[in-house]
């Protein structure tokens, strides 16, 4: 019977199924209480909401808390029923090693960490503004999210490839204008980590204007960066917008394949 349980709840919080109202109900539930709970992170900041409605805040935070804690002891105690996390002991270890579970960890964290050891008030503040990452659970419910979590995964490669490059030219372009610039303005490079800074605003094509070069040379190459730039951060760019399309298109085809009505397997014809 306890399995039965067990397997019913886990069918619940996982991503809603078509015909599952009460999963459906579940999931739609809990992104809204992300989103208040962010809500309130960001209006506590504002003083005076802080201080009128300090009560109502603590009162939503503790129900918050006790949601989101259910919901991750529940999700730790159903995850055996998926295949990937066999075993009552080593298959929930690995499940509250997964990306996602840890997210859960940090959503309620800040909360129970004062209770289990004393804390400075400052660290005490800090912790309490890491809830704002309770926004990350939505990546667990959003299929844009999850599509794009499976993108770097598999462009991981082509992306390392393209941000190497992107490094060492950071660091070449740095180098160069360190020695074009550093005896007219010591100030703004006279190194090249202090140089990295105009490298980064400038190959971004930001231009904040704090640092500029000043010489012929400086200039010139400064043109040339910014120029650079703008193809240097399109790649990997590129890369992604190609693969979230690639995958939102194999899921579409996935999702209109004819299927068995007994077993839901694709047929093949």
């Amino acid at each position: 019977m306890s399995q039965t349980v067990r397997g019913q709840i886990f069918a619940t919080l996982e991503i809603a199924e078509d015909g599952n109202r009460l999963s459906r109900a579940v999931d739609l539930s809990i992104m809204g209480l992300i989103l208040l709970n962010v809500g309130a992170v960001i209006m506590e900041t504002v003083p005076s909401m802080a201080l009128a409605h300090a009560r109502f805040f603590e009162l939503f935070e503790l129900f918050s808390i006790a949601i989101f804690s259910v919901e991750y002891i529940l999700r730790v105690w159903t995850c055996t029923e998926s295949e990937r996390f066999n075993g009552p002991l080593a298959g929930r270890i690995r499940y509250v090693l997964t990306p996602m579970a840890l997210i859960d960890l940090i959503a309620i964290l800040p909360f129970y960490l004062p209770l289990i050891m004393p804390v400075d008030l400052r660290f005490l503040r800090a912790l309490r503004v890491l809830r704002i990452f309770r926004l990350l659970k939505f990546a667990r419910y959003s299929r844009a999210v999850r599509i794009f979590g499976r993108v770097i995964g598999e462009k991981k490669e082509e992306l390392v490839i393209s941000l190497t490059a992107i490094l060492v030219a950071l660091v070449l372009i740095a180098s160069l204008m360190y020695y074009l610039e550093k005896d007219i303005q010591p100030e703004a490079f006279g190194s090249i980590p202090a140089a990295l800074w105009w490298g980064v605003v400038s190959l971004t094509t930001v231009g904040y204007g704090d640092v500029y070069p000043v010489t012929v040379l400086g200039k010139f190459f400064g043109g040339m960066v910014a120029l650079l730039g703008i193809g240097v951060f399109a790649l990997p760019a590129g890369i992604i917008a190609s693969g979230f399309a690639q995958a939102t298109h194999k899921e579409t085809i996935s999702e209109a394949s004819e299927q068995c009505p007994h077993c839901g397997q694709p047929i093949e014809h």
